[in-house]
């Protein structure tokens, strides 16, 4: 049993369950030293400050990373990077396993994938399962007590699998997929992934163990789709299984649909054709707790996601329910954000730039193309929207919860940002952002940095479809939006300041 104030080595910190498994080691009253690759990824991390970081790679020397260390969480791999991959994981592992038995370590617990490996088996273990189960094999030949827990498709914003998932649910409302769409499954929430990384420490009976983790529900390939898609708001998908599509042309034509790396999506594939479900439960006796359904998991993922794709509040993903993306977390986590962004230098203070967007839209108008904005409203309202004829309750002052022409105010933050959020009917999910940054004065005097940022969620197909059928006007729209505030803040600065003083 390792009690709170023992320091913990967490390497892949900046990884998707590393990231977030620091912020619940901290809670738990843990001291936590990150192993990084890159120091930097982990400075936009709400936890940074509570932890020690330390640079290095757990392919070479580690004795200064578990130098006093009492535990150590193995959450790194190699799968994709190259093709000696699996080989450089069992390499990797037995570095990290020589380098905790000279420091002393007492326990590793590693984060494996479910999986039979039994002889007789019906179907032979894929590449990266393989790996997965080799890895903990490896770490478990030495002195140094392993946990190894086994989990199959891990449910939130950001993990690779589900990522997978919802892309290929979003986008396509027929599929046609290989016979894996009716292997069985049991998907585990991130949250309760995490809660027993955790409470394995503080558990002896889960020392030199391979526990298999799971959620409450087995289902299929094919139902998790279903109530992905009902979740999501999507209609039901076709669904349409070949016996004639191999794991390797799958690969491909999921590379081509989600945004996951093809060399990522390619071993994920493969391994969709094992069946991946608890037969061993005894972890629900050793660490007890709720568990989290597919639905409900699925539910919190996709609330999670929208409240960062649209607030784009990447600060705002919390550890607490560890379901939303963060500053850890792969690019391609979060679901599909469609944006346009531009970037003004405005001769003006935050103060009066900020001032100025808070006057945007009612009777000012949006500055450049207000008729691609009428029609816009005038179609939205055919659509039994409420168009554009709402305005401003104010034509200076906003407030959160105002609304603009077809938009709601959703955050106000003072001399620093406006976030709208659209009303309209829409396939998908929309705001607009200005955000401003001061920056250092110059000859012409106070300045700062105005970004707007126009964003978008598609919802399926047709909303990808929308995004880029109205993209060719965006050009006759957003250039002119933030070129006319600023032009009215640097207005409003001079008028403010006064004429130039004569001799």
């Amino acid at each position: 049993m390792l009690p709170p104030g023992s320091l913990v080595l967490v390497t892949g910190a900046s990884g998707y369950i590393g990231g977030r498994l620091v912020g619940e080691l901290v809670a738990a009253g843990h001291r936590v030293r990150c192993l990084a690759r890159t120091p930097a990824k982990l400075e936009a991390a709400s936890w940074r400050a509570d932890v020690e970081v330390v640079q290095g790679d757990v392919e070479r020397d580690l004795s200064a990373a578990v130098d006093g260390v009492d535990a150590v969480y193995y959450l790194v791999h190699s799968i994709g990077e190259g093709d000696d991959w699996s080989e450089r994981e069992a390499a990797a592992a037995a570095n990290l396993r020589d380098a905790a038995t000279a420091a002393g370590v007492q326990r590793i617990v590693y984060l494996g994938g479910l999986g039979s490996d039994e002889p007789g088996s019906d179907v032979q273990l894929s590449r990266h399962l393989r790996s997965r189960h080799r890895v903990g094999e490896v770490l478990a030949d030495g002195p140094v007590a392993v946990t190894e827990l086994r989990a199959a498709v891990i449910i939130g914003s950001g993990s690779a699998s589900f990522e997978m998932l919802r892309y290929l649910v979003e986008v396509l409302p027929v599929m046609v997929t290989p016979k894996w769409v009716d292997t069985r499954c049991q998907p585990i929430a991130v949250r309760d992934v995490l809660r027993y990384l955790v409470d394995v420490l503080s558990v002896p009976e889960t020392a030199g163990r391979v526990l298999e983790i799971g959620g409450p529900d087995v289902i299929t390939y094919r139902q998790m789709m279903a109530v992905y898609a009902e979740a999501a708001g999507l209609r039901q998908r076709i669904v349409i299984p070949v016996p004639v599509l191999t794991p390797r042309l799958s690969s491909l034509w999921v590379g081509l649909v989600t945004p996951l790396p093809r060399a990522l999506a390619r071993p994920l594939v493969s391994s969709l054709v094992n069946e991946v479900i608890v037969h061993d439960a005894a972890i629900l006796d050793l660490c007890p707790g709720p568990r989290l359904s597919y639905r409900e998991s699925v539910d919190l993922a996709l609330r999670r996601v929208e409240e960062h794709d649209v607030t784009t509040s990447w600060s705002g993903a919390s550890t607490e329910t560890a379901a939303g993306p963060m500053p850890t977390d792969p690019d391609w986590a979060g679901g599909a954000v469609l944006q346009d962004t531009r970037v003004r230098e405005v001769h003006a203070t935050p103060e009066v730039v900020h001032r100025t967007t808070l006057g945007v839209g009612g009777q000012r108008g949006w500055y450049s193309g207000d008729w691609l904005w009428d029609l816009r409203g005038f179609l939205d309202k055919l659509a039994g929207g409420p168009g554009m004829r709402r305005g401003r309750r104010d034509p200076d002052r906003l407030r959160v919860g105002d609304a603009v022409d077809f938009w709601r105010v959703e955050t106000i933050e003072p001399d620093a940002l406006l976030r709208l959020r659209a009303e309209m009917r829409l396939p998908g999910v929309a705001a607009i952002e200005w955000q401003v940054e001061p920056l250092p004065e110059d000859a012409d005097g106070p300045r700062c940095r105005l970004t707007q940022r126009a964003t978008f969620v598609p919802r399926g197909l047709w909303g990808r479809a929308y995004w880029y059928g109205v993209a060719p006007f965006h050009v006759f729209v957003f250039p002119g939006l933030i070129d006319g505030l600023a032009r009215d803040a640097e207005a409003d600065q001079r008028a403010a300041i006064g004429p130039p003083m004569t001799r």
